[in-house]
């Protein structure tokens, strides 16, 4: 099983992706320091129809699932490949700017990651 690891941001808003090949699929973690088990996100892409779907579970409380969502969609449609992620970035007393770093923090590490996949 291979795995490939990013990090992006500093500080508070420093966010890691790890990804994980179980033979031709991928589980794929996006956390901070405070990593849990926030949202679970699930692509599968449709060969047939061309398109990527995505199904989430989001834990009470919790607004993992921007996160999980996007980057399930993104990593199947891309990779055409079964793709869980798992996303836990927790921060006490988080501001609307931090919310938006870590976002872009971990939308960027997907795809970085994406671009990797084709020299394996």
């Amino acid at each position: 099983m291979g795995k490939d690891e990013l990090t992006r941001g500093t500080g508070r808003t420093r966010v890691s992706l790890s990804a994980h090949y179980m033979g031709n699929d991928l589980v794929v973690f996006i956390y901070n320091n405070n990593a849990h088990l926030g949202a679970i996100a699930v692509g599968e892409y449709d060969h047939q129809e061309k398109r990527a779907s995505t199904s989430v579970i989001t834990r009470l409380g919790h607004k993992d699932d921007a996160i999980a969502q996007k980057a399930a969609h993104s990593i199947s449609k891309s990779t055409k490949k079964p793709v869980c992620v798992i996303a836990g970035v927790h921060l006490d007393n988080i501001t609307t700017q931090e919310i938006d770093e870590i976002l872009e923090n971990a939308s960027f590490m997907v795809e970085e990651f994406i671009k990797s996949i084709p020299h394996r």
